[in-house]
């Protein structure tokens, strides 16, 4: 940030919330892949799987078509089934819940700290019954959740963690990398996200037993492994369906971007912080703004910048603050309606006022556009236009 006087200035281009960073590299990347044999999964897969493992501390890196296959790999690996309970944060995209629905589980909702946006623990230890299979927490923004709480949670109980860093590749707690810390680790790649695939996912493990799992599950629960087959191969040709799965592959195509993505992550990360902290201080002081809280020991990775308005300090309310940015070009987002409030969750029986600070949040959150491509001048105006909105 320059911290310079902001004058009204309107772009003559719309700025997005979030955007992919593509270069030569990445582009011959992809041409030597479509120029080799494989165009689905093939050797770069294993390759690009061993890499991502590395780059977070963990022993294992399973590669797949989206993060929600992901997360919906995760579930089926950890073993949730018909009526099974998994506790989950509301302050986050559908497929954190989805995911458990798709397994015929029942995602139960914990409310967040209303300062962070993070899972309570408190709220999920509350929640804790005989039927519950799983804890997935949501590393909301780039900023890791409470783990160790949560880990203690789950050992007491004999629960699974997935821990869902769709927005958190780069981040670490207390010194661990994100990745490396629960049972399983999803991470999304879709294009706004730190790195990317096009569209995919991850899931990280350091069991041997998970991992098997979480491959069967993205190839029709297929096995071909001699040692793993139920009869005595006839012939070498010879594979069985061990479990129902589904085609949750991802090509080697995308396999090669996600490798010459892989090289960039720590610059990406290091602009991504950048940007957040001249956001903070832009916006530190404001009597109508919040800036976002950071926890103790964590390094956040920053998918997301979200500030939260003040109602009390505005003279209108946070959708018209939304629609003048909108105006002068500045691609915002509000990150996130909470899950149980959408139609199809509310039809489910979940109620209004089930997560009273997530539906707080909710009412006065915006996110800002925060992406390593953006340019000082950009964030400038970002922070001009956010100034004009709020003060206007």
């Amino acid at each position: 940030m320059s911290g310079r006087a902001l004058p009204a200035v309107r772009r003559r281009s719309p700025l997005p919330y979030g955007r992919q960073w593509i270069d030569e590299r990445d582009v011959e990347a992809v041409a030597a892949a479509l120029r080799g044999d494989y165009l689905t999964t093939g050797p770069l897969v294993p390759q690009f799987e061993e890499k991502f493992a590395r780059a977070v501390g963990a022993r294992f890196a399973v590669a797949f078509s989206s993060g929600t296959a992901a997360l919906h790999a995760a579930c089926f690996a950890a073993g949730v089934g018909e009526g099974d309970e998994v506790i989950t944060s509301p302050l986050t995209f559908a497929a954190s819940a989805n995911c458990v629905l798709y397994q015929r589980g029942k995602p139960v909702f914990a409310d967040v700290d209303e300062r962070t946006g993070l899972i309570d623990p408190a709220s999920v230890a509350a929640l804790v019954t005989e039927r519950t299979k799983a804890i997935l927490p949501v590393h909301y923004a780039g900023q890791p959740a409470p783990m160790d709480e949560l880990l203690q949670l789950a050992k007491k109980h004999g629960l699974v963690v997935i821990e869902d860093a769709a927005h958190a590749l780069g981040a670490s707690y207390r010194g661990r990398r994100v990745g490396s810390i629960g049972d399983m680790t999803m991470f999304s790649l879709h294009p706004v996200k730190h790195i990317t695939t096009g569209e995919g996912g991850v899931v990280t493990t350091d069991r041997e037993e998970l991992r098997r799992k979480l491959v069967d599950f993205r190839n029709h629960g297929i096995v071909r492994d001699p040692q793993r087959l139920e009869r005595e191969p006839p012939a070498p040709w010879y594979y069985e369906m061990q479990s129902l799965g589904f085609n949750y592959r991802l090509t080697d195509i995308q396999a090669a971007l996600g490798m010459t993505q892989l090289d960039k992550l720590d610059r990406f990360v290091r602009r991504r912080r950048e940007i957040a902290a001249g956001y903070d201080e832009a916006f530190r002081l404001h009597e109508a703004i919040e800036i976002p809280r950071r926890n103790e020991g964590c390094e956040p990775s920053w998918h997301l910048y979200v500030i939260g308005l003040r109602p009390e300090r505005l003279r209108v309310g946070r959708d018209e603050v939304f629609r003048r940015l909108l105006a002068d070009n500045i691609g915002v987002q509000l990150h996130y309606i909470p899950v149980y409030l959408h139609p199809y969750y509310r039809r489910l029986g979940y109620p209004l006022g089930l997560c009273p600070n997530a539906e707080r949040l909710y009412a006065r959150i915006l996110t800002l556009p925060l992406f390593p491509a953006m340019t000082d001048n950009d964030a400038d105006d970002v922070v001009r236009a956010v100034l004009r909105a709020v003060e206007a």
